[in-house]
């Protein structure tokens, strides 16, 4: 049944090979469960029941993609979306979390307009081909980047912005051996590399004091969402403000989750020859619907994870990846303490590694043309730099323009491409 429905040897891949893949990707994203309902707690927001809506909005958005698109990919509230949620719209703006969730709301059913009629579509198509095997080496730098700061290996300095971290702090020494053992079993071909090397950190930090054992129970009931479901406040609506939001919403949800569906595809060759990805529109829905559904239980903006690199780098090629990954959300809902265990150092070195596998589309990249080869280095190199992949993509973008049309290359700049522009040189001076 399995193979009938996701094709798997057509995609030569195999049941052992996407359910690695799945328990791999959610390994490296498992940590939104316990970083989501701190970060959004701090407006008010009950973490308890939004832990369970991080996990439920994860398990239904996952699944659209599994079952309908049929792609390895994996949804979750996004990172920075709920800084800008917490931080921004309640504590600096001033208004109630009801406000931003309803913004959400409004961002998720924009998103079902636009990828229904198939705008979003027509962007992802319309970046030319160079720029996108730039975004998959971007994506690359700026992950392994987090793996990094998730490890200690990097961190933050007042002088250097950036700075390598303390030799003394026992997450290095379990992420440089997760990193070290995880890079041997690559070389050696060894099935579930990644897999193997977080578990085995996972182990080695306990007696470091990195890795804490869960206290109590292991199974429990997941907590309720009914203080966050459906808490929507439609009063400020037409408001100026409620503008601003919902514009920051869509615009970082959308390029984010373009360059991560661009990224992560091109490194698993599953883009054509004509520059397109298969069921992109599909893929799109996901995220539209879990956005959506997200907001109705209780939880910032649902978006692709980057991480799903993770598993594409295991081999994961189909919907079983993602239908794998949905299933162990839906577990975490009732072992949350066990997937909790889990420290970031020990995932960091699959971060780092897949970090690094991402990086071969840019010998696609045709770097003796400079209106080609400038505006890929500016998407690659911003990635990292501005902690944003739809930023990456801006900078890309706006050089592919300028330096096509002043360069006399016209013809190479689609309608397309122009608008963004023009979409992108307002988003900075308003």
């Amino acid at each position: 049944m399995l193979e009938k429905f996701f094709q798997l040897k057509a995609n030569k891949s195999n049941v052992r090979t996407e359910v690695v893949a799945g328990i791999t990707t959610f390994m490296t994203m498992a940590y939104i469960l316990a970083v989501n309902p701190g970060i959004l707690s701090a407006t008010g927001m009950d973490a308890n029941a939004v832990f369970s809506a991080t996990a439920l909005s994860a398990v239904v958005a996952t699944l659209v993609m599994a079952l309908w698109a049929k792609l390895p990919f994996a949804l979750a509230p996004g990172m920075g979306l709920n800084a800008f949620f917490a931080f921004t719209v309640v504590q600096v703006m001033g208004y109630e979390w009801q406000f931003a969730l309803t913004a959400v709301f409004l961002e998720g059913l924009i998103f079902l307009l636009l990828t229904a009629f198939n705008i979003r579509e027509i962007i992802v198509n319309s970046i030319p081909l160079n720029l996108k095997h730039a975004i998959s080496a971007g994506i690359g730098l700026f992950i392994a980047f987090i793996g990094m700061q998730n490890a200690g290996i990097i961190v933050d300095n007042p002088a250097t912005l950036v700075s390598l971290g303390s030799i003394e702090q026992p997450t290095m020494w379990v992420a440089l051996f997760g990193l070290v053992l995880s890079g041997v079993l690559l070389a050696l071909k060894v099935k579930g590399a990644l897999l193997i090397g977080i578990f085995a950190s996972t182990l080695i930090g306990i007696p470091a004091g990195v890795t804490h054992l869960p206290a109590g129970h292991l199974v429990s009931l997941p907590p309720s969402i009914a203080p966050i479901a459906f808490q929507f406040d439609f009063s400020n609506v037409f408001s100026i403000d409620m503008l601003v939001v919902l514009l920051t919403f869509l615009f970082v949800d959308m390029f984010d989750t373009v360059g991560t569906l661009i990224g992560v595809a091109s490194k698993a060759d599953m883009i054509d020859k004509d520059g397109k990805l298969p069921r992109v529109k599909q893929a799109l829905f996901a995220d539209a619907v879990g956005t959506t559904v997200g907001a109705m239980l209780g939880t910032s903006t649902v978006t692709t994870y980057v991480e799903s690199a993770s598993g594409v780098a295991e081999g994961g090629r189909t919907g079983l990846t993602s239908l794998t990954v949905a299933v162990m959300f839906a577990l975490a809902l009732f072992l949350s303490p066990l997937f909790l265990m889990v420290p970031g150092a020990a995932t960091a070195p699959a971060l780092i590694l897949v970090g690094s596998f991402m990086m071969s589309p840019i010998m696609k990249i045709n770097f003796d043309d400079y209106t080609e080869s400038i505006p890929a280095f500016l998407t690659v190199v911003m990635m990292p730099l501005a902690y944003s992949i739809a930023e990456g993509i801006v900078f890309g973008i706006l050089a592919f323009v300028f330096l096509k049309l002043f360069s006399g290359k016209t013809r190479d700049i689609s309608i397309v491409m122009y608008i963004l522009a023009i979409l992108f040189i307002g988003k900075f001076f308003f």
